[in-house]
């Protein structure tokens, strides 16, 4: 399977840098995985802004990935639910899985309408910065579950 994660801004702080490098790691068992950084705007408005950064997101997506948006709006999944959810994908097929990460003004209406899934992680606002790190420690979390590993507890 193959997992891109398309984020909104650039990474500064070292210890995110550093967790995401070792979740990463991690997951080369279980996956091909890619991170891409798209340039966050700030020189607009908000909608503008969003708008804009929704344009360059769309020019990474391919016509066949399975995109799955974070969004406070989308619906909440507990760990086990989302081991399945990733099973599933892999077991019917979907071969390349993106997620989107938006800045810190959310995603465009255009992004939205292209996902294929709505992923929410709570009703509680993240530093789109550290999204990056959760999630990839979610993925994680799941694909030791599906292994029935011992990670999870």
């Amino acid at each position: 399977m193959n997992i891109e994660i398309i984020a909104v801004g650039k990474l500064k702080e070292s210890y995110l840098v550093d967790g995401i490098k070792e979740y990463s790691k991690r997951l080369s068992a279980f996956c091909n995985l890619n991170i891409y950084e798209s340039k966050e705007i700030t020189q607009y408005d908000i909608l503008k802004n969003m708008t804009l950064e929704g344009e360059l997101i769309m020019k990474k997506i391919k016509d066949d990935d399975f995109v799955v948006t974070l969004e406070i709006e989308g619906t909440p999944l507990s760990s086990l639910d989302f081991s399945n959810f990733l099973s599933q994908k892999k077991t019917y097929g979907i071969s390349n899985l993106t997620f989107i990460i938006g800045g810190s003004n959310g995603l465009s209406q255009e992004i939205k309408q292209r996902s294929n899934y709505h992923l929410s992680f709570g009703k509680i606002t993240y530093p789109h910065q550290l999204m990056r790190l959760i999630l990839l420690e979610q993925i994680y979390r799941a694909f030791m579950i599906a292994a029935n590993r011992d990670y999870h507890k």
